[in-house]
């Protein structure tokens, strides 16, 4: 890489107290998830709040750029989405029927589904208005 590209090259740079944070994010996620493979309900959904209240906080951090806003809010939906589907089988609800064909377990789609449509929004109407900002490349 040139000097010249490498001095006007966009550089996104995370504080060391927010990837540490990150990092533990990551942690606690994994814990909840092996918790679930597991069948260890106590960890399970003892793990559900630190990983929620974390993916929040990190979604809070980065609300001034909307590239980073929406992607860590769909993560926090994504967890809530996981963390009711967790519940709902330790709970042994997750295969009762609300209608039809559809179960609790699919509840767990509302979440997933705001997710995918932040990232629609981000992707689909807020990126291409926005070509020349560095958050949207």
């Amino acid at each position: 890489m040139s000097n010249q590209t490498h001095a006007t090259a966009a550089t996104y740079s995370i504080p060391v107290a927010y990837r540490k944070m990150e990092n533990l994010h990551i942690v606690f996620w994994l814990f909840k998830d092996i918790a679930w493979c597991m069948i260890w309900k106590p960890l399970g959904v003892a793990m559900i709040f630190p990983t929620l209240v974390i993916s929040i906080v990190i979604a809070w951090r980065t609300r001034q750029m909307v590239s980073e806003l929406c992607h860590n809010l769909a993560i926090t939906v994504w967890i809530t989405a996981n963390s009711y589907w967790m519940i709902s089988e330790f709970l042994h609800f997750d295969e009762h029927i609300i209608s039809g064909h559809i179960t609790y377990k699919h509840l767990a789609l509302i979440p997933f589904l705001l997710g995918i449509g932040m990232l629609a929004y981000y992707y689909c109407w807020y990126k291409p208005r926005h070509k020349g900002e560095i958050e949207t490349l």
